[in-house]
């Protein structure tokens, strides 16, 4: 008795020793992990942020000087800037409502099909669809722009032109008529991004004996699993890909540049806050001017994006 009480005691002894240095040891490794992430972060998100947020009062042409102007770029673009209120705005709402929330639906709507079907066909349509994501810039040449290439070569004209349907060939990536529609069409193509992969992940873990007690409660359908079931189970998922699809919306605002080749786009037709940023940035030199337009699609989107967290947050 008394060997195993002497046992006891050094054991309690040995743990008060080890626990404090596991805790410093554990403490050091979470940094140690954190750092590189945190870091990168910095320089990368932080302080281009501060510095666009600093330039945004400011009249800078990358060459000379910045001088500050105060509030002057924001006051120009909310009451002089024309283009921004009749086309980038407008544009912007109509572009980032299809694509972000059409993106975001269409994706929920994939996932849980691709959900329904066994695993090896599965993996090689969620391979199909997520690879566009990658490869949108490449394809935008080497497929996008002669498909809708605006002679008699483009794969759209010439299957019009054979049809009867055109009697000669469309510049569609030229016509302010059709820019727009294109966009969309093409940034859709590309949405099934990472918020695609998160939402089908979490519908294939989402436990079984739900949907079996679930039946059980009275529920009869498919919409009805869903609804109950579903959306509630993955709601982290579906928050990331609200997220990711509000993001790639506006990430993938210069595709109408991309297409047209042109920045102001055709007309204004494809115009975005992005590309109106850019056009001033790039085209005219006016940094200071541009970094306030930045700093107000910065503002957009962080506003949706809280919109999201509120909407897909767990409610205690």
């Amino acid at each position: 008795m008394k060997l195993q009480e002497k046992r006891e005691e050094a054991s309690f002894s040995l743990r008060q020793i080890v626990s404090p240095l596991e805790k410093h040891v554990d403490r050091h490794s979470v940094f140690y992990m954190q750092a590189p992430f945190v870091i990168l972060f910095i320089l990368f998100i932080i302080i281009p942020v501060i510095i666009a947020i600093a330039l945004s009062f400011t009249d800078f042409n990358s060459i000379e000087k910045p001088n500050f102007v105060g509030l002057e770029n924001y006051i120009n673009i909310l009451t002089n800037d024309n283009t921004f209120t009749e086309f980038a705005i407008p544009n912007t709402i109509v572009y980032s409502v299809i694509v972000g929330v059409g993106g975001y639906l269409l994706s929920f709507f994939l996932a849980w099909s691709l959900a329904q079907i066994p695993k090896g066909p599965r993996t090689v349509m969620a391979i199909i669809l997520y690879l566009p994501s990658m490869t949108a810039g490449i394809m935008l040449s080497t497929v996008w722009q002669v498909f809708f290439a605006g002679d008699k070569v483009g794969y759209l004209n010439a299957l019009l032109l054979k049809l009867d349907v055109i009697q000669s060939p469309i510049t569609w990536l030229s016509d302010s008529r059709y820019l727009m529609m294109i966009m969309i069409i093409v940034s859709l193509w590309s949405s099934m991004g990472i918020g695609f992969l998160s939402m089908l992940a979490g519908i294939l873990n989402v436990n079984k004996e739900l949907y079996e007690a679930a039946h059980i409660d009275g529920v009869r359908n498919r919409i009805q699993e869903i609804i109950y079931i579903t959306i509630p189970a993955i709601k982290p998922h579906m928050m990331f890909g609200a997220i990711m699809a509000i993001v790639n919306a506006f990430q993938n605002g210069s595709i109408g540049v991309q297409l047209s080749g042109a920045n102001p786009t055709p007309g204004y037709a494809g115009q975005l806050i992005v590309t109106h940023a850019e056009e001033y940035a790039f085209v005219r030199y006016e940094m200071g001017y541009s970094a306030a337009l930045s700093v107000i699609l910065l503002i957009i989107v962080w506003g949706v994006s809280q919109l999201s967290k509120k909407l897909f947050a767990e409610k205690g």
